[in-house]
């Protein structure tokens, strides 16, 4: 029995794959189990050419390099599930701290520990029991040397044949397998790859056609006007093309366009193509503010080590006030001076005494009505550039705020009763479609409370840019799904959206499907020529 369960251990970790969707579809994914794995063959044939001197430390090295990448492996799953991409060896450990954080915002925060206890033990007992696994079947295998090799032999020319000719099981999976080959050589290229990426990054960085531009010559045409950038957590493009959940969105989407229009205002929208997925939102305003594709947390911290000119820094030489609204920022953030903001207010700076909205400190509105009085509604104030970041569309998306009258949102007390009456998030997230459909719900409450503002407070001179940072997790969107985020710029002034024709982007707060799509960022040079002087009408 022994023999028996070592070797279900070994096969299944060689043959099961790094993403659950890969696994045969419907009432088969049992089907997996017909791969052949060509490393089982390989290490086979090793193991029976070993001499025994040094052999048990070989094998031991063998199981517990095979438990180490089945960890790996099992990280991958998670990594896809959320990221839509594979987990980093080498840079994504930082993201343990987000991770920890989420699983408090969802299952609380003894519960939380306690899975990361176990997660940790298990993978302690795997690796260990990997290595103990291996160590049977070389034992078997070394008493029975002759049918061991009839075994290889036969499995390796099956494996042959099938590889040859690609036969695949329902939903893609290669019957002659070889996964943990892929992902030991994805494991060991890390670094070398992530070496290569940071010598290409350190000669990007260098190429800016803006660095040396008088500020004079920069966003001429928006000297006069106050320039809000507006961030909506995981805003993606099926939340407003997916007919499964974007029924909050559109209504959303369509009662602002009503009272904006009634207001004076136009817009246009098209679509950006976002480095990042699931989460990472910090790898895609960067991105979007330096003109420099920031795609991993190497990138990330080199760029803010460095001088690159970004659009809140090119705002703030060309006379604006720059301030970044970030209710997300709860601990220190030294990186901020990167952005060349002339004050940053962090969620201690708000003045909220409300309960917090699971990951988000506070609800968006209140975050709005806080800019309004810190910043936007100060007479005599400067021109003013605020970047915002909004989190009430951030996960676990429940419980999500409700709009409230403007003047009666006070120091957000308010908000107690809301959250206490709320379906609790670990309640939601156990079934996929209220996932979803609270997903919606805050993604409308976010566009309700950033363009309820501009509503409210706007005046002739104000443009906003406002557009998602990602798409959000597989949960929602499938695996399926492109990085599209939509973008909008809304303005009274009819010739500050002439500016841009060239862009092709649709009018209205809802992109046309047809809409152009461009990298997220190109945007940094587009709108800097746009409304500097090359922009000028000729």
């Amino acid at each position: 029995m022994s023999t028996g369960f070592a070797a279900v251990l070994v096969f299944l970790a060689l043959i099961v794959p790094d993403q659950i969707t890969r696994l045969p579809p419907g009432n088969s994914p049992w089907t997996a189990l017909l791969r052949i794995p060509v490393e089982a063959l390989i290490a086979g044939a090793i193991l029976l050419l070993l001499p025994k001197k040094g052999r048990r430390g070989i094998v031991i090295g063998l199981g517990v390099t095979l438990g180490l990448l089945t960890v790996i492996k099992m990280i991958d799953v998670a990594f896809y599930a959320v990221l839509a991409r594979r987990f980093d060896p080498v840079l994504d450990w930082i993201l343990a701290d987000d991770g920890f954080n989420f699983l408090v915002d969802s299952i609380g925060k003894a519960a939380t520990i306690g899975v990361s206890v176990g997660l940790v033990l298990f993978s302690v007992l795997l690796v260990a029991g990997m290595a103990w696994a291996v160590l049977r079947l070389d034992t078997v295998m070394r008493g029975h040397r002759i049918g061991a090799w009839r075994g290889i032999g036969t499995a390796g020319v099956a494996w042959g044949v099938l590889a040859v000719l690609g036969v695949q099981l329902i939903g893609g999976l290669p019957v002659a397998s070889h996964a943990a080959a892929d992902l030991a050589g994805h494991t060991v290229m890390a670094l070398p790859q992530n070496l290569a990426d940071r010598k290409k990054f350190a000669a990007e960085v260098q190429v800016d056609n803006y660095r040396d531009r008088d500020p004079d010559q920069m966003l001429t045409a928006l000297r006069d006007k106050d320039v809000i950038i507006g961030f909506i957590e995981s805003y993606g493009r099926n939340a407003i093309e997916d007919p499964a959940y974007n029924g909050a969105v559109l209504a959303s989407l369509q009662a602002n366009t009503e009272k904006l229009t009634a207001a004076g205002y136009v817009s246009r929208s098209g679509f950006l193509s976002s480095p990042t997925a699931g989460g990472g939102s910090w790898l895609a305003h960067s991105t979007f503010l330096s003109g420099l594709w920031i795609d991993n947390e190497q990138r990330y911290r080199s760029l803010v080590s460095s001088d690159r000119l970004t659009l809140t820094r090119a705002f703030a030489n060309s006379g604006h006030r720059s301030v970044g609204i970030q209710p997300g920022i709860v601990f220190a953030w030294p990186e901020g001076a990167f952005y060349g903001y002339d004050q940053i207010y962090d969620s201690h700076s708000f003045g909220y005494n409300g309960p917090s909205f699971s990951w988000s400190p506070m609800p968006d509105q209140f975050v709005m009505s806080a800019f309004q009085q810190l910043e936007y509604g100060k007479p005599g104030r400067d021109r003013l550039l605020a970047e915002i970041t909004l989190t009430s569309s951030h996960t676990p998306w429940s419980p999500v705020p409700s709009m409230l009258d403007w003047d009666a949102l006070g120091d957000g007390s308010v908000y107690g009763p809301v959250v206490a009456q709320s379906e609790s998030t670990a309640n939601v997230w156990k079934h996929d479609e209220k996932i979803r459909t609270e997903y919606a719900r805050s993604i409308a409450y976010s566009i309700d409370s950033l363009l309820g503002h501009l509503a409210e407070y706007g005046n002739d001179d104000t443009v906003l840019v406002f557009l998602g940072d990602h798409q959000p997790a597989s949960v929602v969107v499938g695996t399926e799904a492109t990085r599209d985020v939509p973008i909008t710029i809304i303005a009274k002034d009819p010739k500050t959206l002439d500016r841009i024709d060239s862009w092709g982007w649709t009018d209205g707060l809802k992109p046309d499907p047809a809409a152009p799509i461009s990298r997220m960022d190109t945007f940094r040079d587009k709108f800097l020529a746009a409304f500097g002087p090359e922009g000028d009408p000729h």
